[in-house]
């Protein structure tokens, strides 16, 4: 019986679905990868922040997923809501890629080597609140595509630089373009950034019992802390939200970060706890971010 894979059409993503469908038939299995057009690819030049809209680049796949048409779906996990609709799971969180983000700049220099007024590109609220906490007198301007489209923005002299995952940067092949990681302390990622997502229908264990090879038990129970925090806090993907977890001598440590978009203020938290307990991990950062004055900040954002 041949199983089919739910994705998006971008390059990324197909890259994802392959490596998924590449490891299931090393096992064995018989896979096809079926492409599906989400509303964040319908709302292609529309700011991510005004979407408006949860669940951008997921929704059509798990409907598709929920309706039998996919067996699986495989997602970024970080563009995956920490509340999934009824009868459907995530089965599998293979070995994340770098989770760090990069600086990318036409003229190969670093942050501080950008001269003032510099303009700087990137998606996300997280990253456009923490470049302005970093360097004030850049302009941080909001840019959407593909990531290949973004190198072009960026060639194209439309912005002098860039901000970008890592991840998706080494999948794609373009590592000879970084220009700088950024240490997590400085450019704290999303939830889930860097990690895949493997989604299945609740119950179907022939499916479970497939992708549950690929499943990293380190890289899961990290997640599930920075997963944790983000629903204490109640914020989604499009929020100025950074949480990460690793794990250093089965001991899990989670940072988190909220900063206001223009950067005029920024609250940190970290916490130490046992791999075993990474929600309670999650949570507890969670809750000293709000006791910081976190929900303050969201609360501004949400009325822009």
């Amino acid at each position: 019986m041949t199983l089919v894979i739910g994705t998006r059409g971008s390059k990324l993503a197909l890259w994802q679905a392959n490596w998924v469908r590449d490891q299931l038939v090393a096992a064995g299995a018989k896979v096809e990868i079926r492409i599906i057009k989400t509303t964040g690819d319908k709302l292609a030049t529309v700011p991510l922040t005004a979407s408006g809209t949860k669940g951008l680049f997921i929704k059509e796949i798990e409907e598709a997923l929920a309706e039998g048409v996919v067996d699986l779906a495989v997602h970024s996990l970080k563009d995956l809501p920490t509340e999934q609709p009824p009868g459907l799971a995530v089965a599998a969180v293979p070995l994340r890629e770098d989770a760090r983000d990069v600086l990318i700049s036409r003229e190969g220099v670093g942050l501080a080597a950008l001269p003032a007024g510099s303009r700087v590109g990137t998606s996300s609220l997280r990253r456009q609140s923490q470049l302005r906490a970093l360097r004030g007198d850049l302009e941080v301007v909001p840019i959407r595509g593909n990531l290949d489209t973004r190198l072009r923005k960026l060639d194209a002299a439309e912005y002098d630089a860039v901000v970008v995952a890592a991840a998706g940067i080494h999948r794609l092949g373009f590592r000879e373009r970084v220009t700088e990681y950024f240490a997590v302390d400085a450019m704290c990622p999303a939830v889930g950034q860097g990690a895949l997502a493997i989604e299945v229908r609740k119950g179907d264990k022939r499916i479970e019992c497939t992708v549950q090879p690929l499943d990293h038990r380190i890289t899961h129970q990290a997640v599930r802390a920075e997963r944790a925090a983000l629903r204490e806090l109640g914020g989604g993907c499009q929020v100025p939200i950074a949480i990460h977890a690793w794990c250093e001598d089965d001991r899990l440590r989670v940072l988190g970060v909220v900063a206001a978009v223009d950067g005029s203020r920024i609250v940190r938290a970290a916490s130490f706890g046992l791999a075993g307990e990474a929600e309670r991990s999650g949570a507890e950062v969670a809750h000293s971010l709000v006791e910081q004055g976190a929900r303050d900040i969201l609360g501004a954002v949400a009325s822009c």
